[in-house]
């Protein structure tokens, strides 16, 4: 099963991870890759779209579906902090998500339009923020204060994370 710091528990490690997948790659340019591979991901996988590789573990449909979900629940959180002051930021639980949405049978050219159409408002948003706006804060339920900056930064290294779960469960379906 993959092993990633939990996001509650967690916390500073769940940052780095996320921080460190984005490496020193400017912001703008990781969030903008972000929906070819998605979509090369879906392409690769085939007949193997919605094989769970282990009990428990996502399929690589999942993987998108989180993804996306990710993208919407980040869409939300900056919106709110650049509009509100010092909003409360819900956190949610990813496991839940993924299996009470039935996201394993999703329509994946449904999950990539809304991963795509929120990507795109999002990235244009985080261009035209200007610098001091994007350390505009909330408060995380769970994790503490969380500014814009983080959190654009953490979405753009969250995909990458898990389009390589999504890459890792493939290899591990086509080992058999």
């Amino acid at each position: 099963m993959d092993r990633s710091p939990d996001p509650i528990t967690e916390v500073d490690a769940y940052r780095t991870s996320l921080l460190e997948a984005l490496g020193g790659d400017p912001v703008s340019d990781a969030l903008a890759e972000a929906p070819a591979m998605l979509r090369q991901v879906v392409a690769d996988a085939g007949d193997l779209l919605r094989v769970r590789p282990e009990p428990g573990e996502w399929s690589v449909l999942e993987c998108v579906a989180h993804i996306t979900d990710a993208e919407l629940v980040a869409s939300a959180r900056v919106r709110w902090m650049l509009a509100e002051r010092e909003p409360d930021i819900v956190g949610y639980d990813q496991a839940l998500w993924v299996d009470r949405l039935g996201h394993n049978e999703d329509d994946p050219e449904v999950l990539l339009g809304l991963f795509e159409s929120l990507r795109r408002a999002n990235l244009d948003l985080w261009r035209r923020t200007p610098v001091p706006a994007r350390g505009r804060f909330g408060m995380h339920r769970e994790r503490g204060r969380e500014d814009v900056d983080l959190t654009v930064r953490m979405a753009a290294g969250h995909h990458r994370i898990h389009l390589a779960q999504a890459r890792r469960a493939l290899d591990t379906l086509r080992s058999r």
